[in-house]
């Protein structure tokens, strides 16, 4: 039975004159611009564009366009400040709408710098505008592609490095660390490239697999032999593919808009384990401060949000990766909103919370994610169901609650928020 849908995808897509834009990131530069070099192969008429932030913090970025026949511009810029939101601004999103306007029968390729994450680029193209009008007048985002490279993956993902210690810092203030820019860029992403074999071997491979599959399972994932490509074949799995759904969530706020998080997989597959864990009490704050260190010991990425018994307004945003955890303020429970602030949240948010109402916790709950190698689900889940308040300590309600002793007191505060939002957390490195 032909399903319905897909001849109005196709006929959308006929219709579509507009440029099509394919965003790569990846931090391992080679094997992403290796991808970008097979593609050109397969298309020659394809336009890639690449920005070396080398000089950026001083006001300076090379910019690079080429097609498969050679070099097509090559220009150092001065910006009026140099950091990544500023280069999005100022050049890379006007050079995408000229190129669009210049050449409209020619798609567009962006290879993104290795320390830029898609999301950046993702929010530039839906706020920043480019001579009054928005990018996507000019061109058709197609996909965002992350390429990672599996002998480097592992280490990647187990670094406790940040960028500034490394000198590849994107701006003065940027504190990231190397592991948040890989997850992120591996997160983001509607399409995995797994690049390469591991020097491990056939079994180390399919753990990578597993594990890519895990820490984005909304993503279609594409192996690639680095010693021998198939360019056409390539490009039918990475182009006109419209995987991009703009409307789709940060990662970290999916489970609040109803979007998947993650996978509870806790049999291990390749020693990978995934476990999701929800539940309606709140934490008590100290006893979850307790296990901090202890529930992320064997833990590659985990992220999610959660409520604390002890500030039952606010929504809590959770983030590891590299060995460091960031715990950030989404702003206000519905429950806690006047109803004339619930407008301020999305759709999705608000038919979320519908659904999954309760009577006395209101959307409050717990839905966290966590992601390692041999992992031990059972005493994962043990542990933070600990960590939750017991019968009597709900019986003494809300008023006592907040009198618990809370490490984490100031450190999230809701006056400046706006009710309902979750597009901006703010952060304490835990």
């Amino acid at each position: 039975m032909t399903s319905p849908v897909a001849p109005l995808d196709a006929a959308a897509s006929a219709a579509d004159t507009r440029p099509s834009l394919t965003v790569l990131s990846g931090f391992w530069p080679t094997a992403t611009y290796a991808i970008a070099r097979t593609l050109l192969a397969a298309d020659p008429s394809l336009l890639l564009v690449r920005h070396d932030l080398t000089d950026v913090r001083q006001g300076g970025v090379h910019r690079v366009v080429r097609d498969g026949a050679g070099i097509l511009e090559d220009e150092r810029i001065t910006l009026a400040h140099g950091c990544v939101s500023c280069t999005l601004r100022e050049d890379v999103l006007p050079t995408l709408a000229r190129l669009a306007r210049t050449h409209p029968d020619r798609d567009l390729v962006l290879m993104l710098p290795e320390v830029v994450e898609p999301e950046a680029v993702a929010a530039a193209c839906a706020h920043c505008l480019v001579n009054g009008a928005p990018i996507t007048d000019a061109l058709h985002i197609n996909s965002y592609v992350t390429v990672v490279d599996a002998e480097h993956l592992l280490d990647g993902l187990a670094s406790t490095d940040d960028l500034k210690t490394l000198g590849i810092h994107a701006a003065d203030d940027d504190h990231r660390a190397l592991a948040d820019v890989v997850v992120r860029q591996i997160e983001y992403a509607d399409t995995l490239v797994l690049w390469g074999r591991s020097r491990e071997g056939a079994y180390d491979d399919s753990r990578l697999s597993v594990l890519l599959q895990r820490l984005a399972p909304w993503a279609t994932q594409v192996r690639v032999d680095g010693d021998l490509v198939d360019a056409d074949e390539l490009t039918r799995q990475l182009r006109d593919t419209r995987r991009h759904r703009p409307e789709t969530p940060a990662v970290l706020a999916r489970g609040l808009e109803g979007h998947t998080l993650g996978v509870h997989e806790p049999h291990s597959d390749c020693a990978v384990v995934s476990a999701v864990f929800r539940a309606r009490r709140p934490f008590h704050p100290r006893r979850l401060h307790d296990v901090l260190e202890d529930v992320n010991a064997e833990v590659v990425r985990s992220r999610g949000h959660l409520w604390l018994a002890s500030q039952p307004d606010a929504v809590l945003a959770w983030e590891f990766a590299g060995g460091g955890l960031t715990i950030g303020s989404f702003g206000r429970w519905l429950v806690a909103l006047p109803d004339a602030y619930w407008d301020e949240a999305s759709d999705h948010r608000r038919l979320a919370a519908a659904l999954d109402w309760d009577p006395y916790y209101g959307d409050r709950h717990q839905h966290l994610v966590f992601i390692g190698l041999d992992l031990d689900p059972v005493d994962l889940h043990r542990t933070l169901t600990a960590c939750l308040l017991s019968d009597a300590e709900l019986a003494d309600g809300e008023d006592v609650w907040r009198t618990y002793d809370d490490p984490f007191a100031g450190c999230f505060p809701l006056a400046d928020l706006i009710p309902g939002r979750t597009d901006n957390p703010g952060d304490l490195a835990a």
